[in-house]
């Protein structure tokens, strides 16, 4: 097979330039990508100080030699910890995927381009420390919610027509290969240079899906996309050395991304680089629930008010029909026992169960104490889920992007109560005016789990106005989370 295969080193592969020239020359212009970026840092960073309640999420933080200190390290919100930036991006996406309360994108491959943030964020306030320590100017937040627009629509785009999963991948290999090229672009590196990093990435070893599936479902799913972007600050590091890269490593015949780990299949594009995977993203604002799942628990919150109006509960319900689209049905269907808080998070019957007992749904019901109730084990025994062709095709238009669910209940006296559908969860686009102030609610409700009242104030009045948020030094907007 060798003797068939070119010595003539290529020039890089299509996908490496485009990416390369989207983050070194693309101007964002867009008020509205903006905006949307600056909900999403808030509510990410709060779903990151809600993590830090949990001993799970905690014992794998701090720097890799206990009492480590790094001079003009990155800070890591929440905490007391200054780390180099490659630590600090682990344990800044560790702690904001932890309890999968995060944003998310769905199309051939889902995933949560928020998950970026803790390599654009550890890198940005790393290199801010040394600029100040060094009489230079700091970077501004404004660079850091650029380069979480950028780093969002290189995951988003190459997600829309790709499935990693089919294939058995994790989608954490667009965090690490999103995060490589906007955390490289920040260091300084040349085009050449960033070409490099961003082939590095799509070399590197690539996550299994292993832990994300029965049954070996586990808690790396939780540290994953902090490994992602985490290793994506390395590898941007070591080609700003000078490393060479490796230009056709996607297309490369035999040994290439392609033909080794995607069954050949170039990728697809459905549209370039700009600014609309951050407009559109999806916030996680009522429930710490698989994404697929959002909307099957607002039906089940509709409909558990609907029991007690009646005088009814849980104990009457004879079986819960979920109609729904067919991602949902490939991820989160699952029948059997459930090992842990992991495996549960990401069972749509469990997910609809526990709201239709107690009204609820919290990270804190993922866990033992709730879930060893015998009731929530023997309700997820009656509901089903049935694909509805229609939810599927609308799952995939461009134009509607919906993440529908229904729920039809059928007592045990044989009533059967209305169908219930959500087609848009309270995150999507076109339920902004009625997600963001929730999301600004959940926000306060995350600060005021780890700060005084007095800091909660001065991350407010920060972090809730555009302009000041965007003109502050990123050093001097971590500084107002450290405890």
């Amino acid at each position: 097979m060798s003797a068939h295969i070119s010595k003539v080193r290529p020039e890089p592969d299509r996908v490496l330039v485009d990416i390369v020239d989207y983050v070194t020359s693309y101007q964002i212009k867009s008020a509205l990508a903006y905006d949307t970026a600056r909900n999403c840092l808030i509510d990410t960073l709060g779903c990151g100080l809600e993590a830090l309640s949990y001993p799970a999420c905690t014992k794998l933080m701090g720097p890799l030699v206990p009492g480590t200190i790094v001079p003009n390290g990155a800070r890591v919100p929440g905490t007391q910890f200054q780390l180099d930036p490659v630590q600090a991006a682990f344990n800044i996406g560790a702690m904001i995927r932890w309890l999968d309360f995060n944003d998310t994108w769905l199309a051939a491959e889902w995933g949560h381009p928020s998950d970026n943030l803790g390599g654009i964020l550890a890198t940005a306030d790393w290199l801010s420390r040394n600029h100040v320590a060094a009489g230079r100017k700091p970077l501004a937040m404004k660079d850091v919610l650029t380069g979480m627009i950028k780093a969002h629509e290189i995951q988003g785009c190459i997600a829309l027509e790709n499935a990693f999963n089919k294939v058995g991948l994790d989608h954490v290999v667009l965090v690490k290969v999103a995060s490589t090229a906007v955390v490289a672009r920040m260091l300084g590196l040349s085009r050449d240079e960033i070409v490099n990093a961003v082939s590095l990435a799509w070399v590197d070893g690539q996550s299994l899906r292993t832990y994300r599936h029965a049954p070996n479902t586990g808690s790396r799913k939780s540290w994953a996309a902090g490994d992602a972007t985490s290793r994506a600050v390395r590898l941007a590091l070591i080609a700003r050395t000078g490393e060479m890269g490796y230009p056709s490593v996607l297309s490369a015949k035999g040994w290439g991304f392609y033909d080794v780990l995607f069954k050949g299949q170039p990728f697809k594009f459905q549209r370039p680089y700009g600014s609309y995977v951050m407009e559109n993203v999806l916030f996680k604002i009522a429930f710490p629930a698989e994404f697929h799942a959002q909307t099957a628990v607002e039906a089940a919150m509709t409909l558990h008010g609907q029991l007690a109006a009646a005088g009814r509960t849980a104990a009457d319900i004879r079986k819960v029909t979920i109609r729904t689209h067919e991602a949902c049905i490939r991820i989160i269907d699952k029948k059997g026992p459930l090992a842990n808080p992991a495996d549960r998070d990401h069972c749509i019957q469990y997910m609809v169960a526990v709201p239709l007992l107690f009204g609820r749904l919290t990270a804190g019901d993922y866990e033992d104490q709730v879930a060893l109730d015998p009731r929530i084990d023997a309700l997820r025994d009656r509901i089903t889920c049935v694909e509805d062709p229609q939810f599927t095709a609308d799952y995939h238009d461009p134009d509607k992007r919906s993440i529908a669910n229904a729920l039809t209940m059928e007592l045990n006296d044989g009533t059967v109560l209305p169908e219930v559908v959500v087609q848009y969860p309270i995150g999507h686009k076109r339920r902004r005016a009625d997600g963001i102030p929730l999301l600004v609610e959940k926000f306060k409700t995350n600060l005021a789990r780890r700060f005084p009242l007095k800091q909660q104030q001065s991350i407010l009045a920060v972090s809730l106005d555009q302009a000041r948020l965007e003109a502050m030094p990123v050093n001097e907007y971590v500084d107002l989370y450290v405890i």
